[in-house]
C-alpha cells in the first residue's frame, strides 16, 4: 500500500477524529500521472453537491493532477478539476449526519494504491484553534527532547 501523496497540514490543522476510506473517478491519463507521483493534496477539501436523480454526491476539489506527459490529446485537460468520491449509501448516509453538524469538515489525508486502484484517505475533523496548534508543537518538542535524551544514557 504504496503512499502517493499525503497531505502533511491535515492532521496539524485538524482534530481527526474518524477515517474514512474511498475511490476516485480518474481519467486514464491521471491514473498513470498519479502513479507517478504527480498529484499534490495541498489545500485540498472535500463538499457535497446534488448528484445524478438529487442524490448527494461527495466532491474532491483543489487536487492538482499533472497531465500526463506520455498522453496525446489532452490539451483540454484541468488539472484541478473536480473528482467524484465514490463511497456506499450507507456511508454517504452517515457522512452527510455528522457533515451537517457544525464545524465538521471532510479532509483528504493521503491517496495510496490497494491492488493497483488509487483509494484516497480522508477524515472527518474539526478545525483546531491557534491555542491547540501551539499546544501540539510543546508536545512534539518534548517528546523530541526526552527521546534524544533517553538515546544518550
Amino acid at each position: 500500500m504504496p503512499s502517493l501523496a499525503l497531505n502533511k497540514k491535515a492532521r496539524f490543522d485538524y482534530e481527526i477524529t474518524e477515517t474514512f476510506e474511498a475511490g476516485l473517478v480518474l481519467f486514464g491519463h491521471e491514473v498513470k500521472s498519479i502513479k507517478e507521483g504527480h498529484i499534490s493534496l495541498k489545500g485540498a477539501y472535500i463538499v457535497t453537491q446534488k448528484g445524478p436523480k438529487g442524490l448527494p454526491d461527495f466532491v474532491l476539489r483543489k487536487v492538482h493532477v499533472s497531465p500526463y506527459k506520455k498522453a496525446s490529446n489532452i490539451s483540454d485537460y484541468e488539472p484541478e478539476r473536480d473528482r467524484k468520491i465514490l463511497l456506499n449509501k450507507k456511508e454517504i448516509n452517515y457522512l452527510l449526519g455528522k457533515y451537517k453538524e457544525e464545524g465538521y469538515s471532510l479532509i483528504p489525508i493521503k491517496v495510496y494504491t490497494k491492488k493497483s486502484i488509487i483509494k484516497l484517505e480522508f477524515g472527518l475533523g474539526k478545525g483546531k484553534k491557534k491555542h491547540d496548534k501551539r499546544e501540539d508543537i510543546k508536545k512534539r518538542d518534548v517528546e523530541r527532547k526526552i527521546r534524544t535524551l533517553t538515546k544518550y544514557q
